[in-house]
């Protein structure tokens, strides 16, 4: 277990700080598995391999022949027909891009060997299109190349779809397509897969880039996604700079009550989370899934809207379970009071830490007891409540957009001192 600790402030004898937990197991929420185990991107000798091809199809909308790779389950016949998964690249990639960094083919060869995903086929595209796709080409201009990404929605939806779906036995209705990418590519899968839903069933954004529309424009009809999504995966790292974008999405979806799993992990930009993003969300796909089960897959919640700073605990996790972390080496018991106590657990060095049940959505008080002496949590904003000084949670729920801060006009409070005459 690694633990980062961030120093807050020192209360008496006790130095009180929140702390994060990274561990470098498997973690899990009861017997769901919300990680990647160690190995999992790693070849395996004595196990059947999928096969791996390039293809060129004609694209009519970029007006010449282009390249992707298609990589298929191990076993497959040629008369099996197979559900496909379209997966997209990064801004800086092309059609290789996930198989030289990403090894989809080694991840899914686990996986299927596991029996934990079904016989598949990924095609892997040139997200770019341009007659001249290359990522570094000098050629053309990077106006050009930016457009290029929002006319892959043509070359994916008339050309490349419609390719694969005469050169391979697969299965061509909506139920049976997934469209899934990363940074760019992510983006690319939100805005195209929402915008087209009579085509795609399962969606994944993996840290989606600046390209991902404005919810609004994103999926103007909730009632639409509700009925035909299979699956909305948003992902991204906590430390993400980008991490904005799949927030926005995320929220949006939980006010318009879309089902949509809302994965945080720890990490940044790079292949490290996109990888585990893809070993994850492929598991889902294809077979039957229970949505109200996907408020459980997260292995971090978001830092509380009540933290202090950049304080990364308290977090809220989806299902509205609280995660604490603190720490007071010298302390002999700590609890967290949140009209229940929950008894916190110790660490080697120091870090007490628990998970709660789920909290009662809105405003909360909350105090830390350590050693039995109440203490407000250095972590969060400080607040009149339970008789003393305390601590403040909130939890958000679904509408409470109705007090957020928003962007309209703005009524004036003053304070005035009247004396008595």
């Amino acid at each position: 277990m690694r633990h980062i600790i961030i120093t807050c402030s020192i209360f008496k004898k006790y130095i009180v700080s929140v702390t994060i937990l990274i561990a470098s197991s498997v973690v899990r929420a009861q017997d769901i598995e919300l990680t990647a185990p160690a190995g999992f991107d790693q070849l395996r000798i004595n196990q059947p391999k999928g096969k791996i091809d390039t293809i060129i199809y004609p694209s009519r909308t970029v007006g010449s022949n282009r390249r992707a790779l298609v990589y298929t389950t191990p076993g497959a016949s040629k008369k099996q027909k197979l559900p496909v998964l379209y997966l997209l690249h990064g801004i800086g990639g092309d059609e290789k891009e996930w198989f030289n960094q990403g090894v989809p083919h080694i991840i899914l060869d686990n996986l299927f060997a596991a029996g934990r995903i079904q016989p598949m086929m990924v095609v892997l595209p040139n997200g770019r299109a341009l007659k001249d796709d290359r990522w570094n080409s000098t050629e053309t201009s990077q106006q050009e190349k930016s457009a290029s990404f929002a006319v892959f929605e043509k070359d994916l939806l008339n050309d490349l779809i419609s390719f694969i779906e005469k050169k391979y036995p697969v299965l061509k209705d909506r139920g049976n397509r997934a469209l899934a990418g990363l940074s760019m590519g992510g983006g690319q899968s939100l805005n195209f897969g929402l915008g087209n839903l009579d085509q795609f069933a399962w969606i994944g954004g993996f840290s989606s880039a600046p390209n991902t529309k404005q919810p609004e424009e994103l999926l103007p009809d909730a009632d639409k996604a509700k009925r035909l999504l299979k699956l909305l995966w948003i992902s991204c790292g906590d430390q993400d700079g980008l991490i904005r974008n799949s927030k926005r999405t995320a929220d949006y979806m939980k006010a318009n009550g879309v089902p949509h799993i809302y994965y945080i992990e720890p990490g940044g930009h790079d292949f490290k989370v996109w990888k585990n993003d893809l070993y994850m969300f492929s598991q889902f796909l294809f077979k039957p899934v229970d949505p109200s089960m996907f408020p459980k897959y997260t292995v971090l919640g978001e830092r509380a809207a009540t933290n202090i700073r950049s304080a990364s605990y308290p977090q809220v996790m989806a299902d509205r379970r609280v995660v604490f972390r603190t720490k007071a080496p010298g302390a002999q018991k700590v609890q967290v009071d949140l009209g229940r106590k929950y008894d916190m657990v110790k660490g080697a060095d120091g870090v007490w830490s628990v998970t709660t049940e789920p909290v009662n959505p809105g405003f909360n008080y909350y105090s830390l007891l350590i050693d039995d002496l109440p203490v407000a949590d250095p972590a969060s904003e400080t607040f009149y409540g339970m008789g003393r000084m305390a601590s403040g949670i909130e939890i958000p729920f679904q509408g409470d957009h109705y007090y957020a801060l928003k962007d309209v006009d703005h009524g004036d409070i003053r304070i005035k001192n009247i004396s008595p005459q």
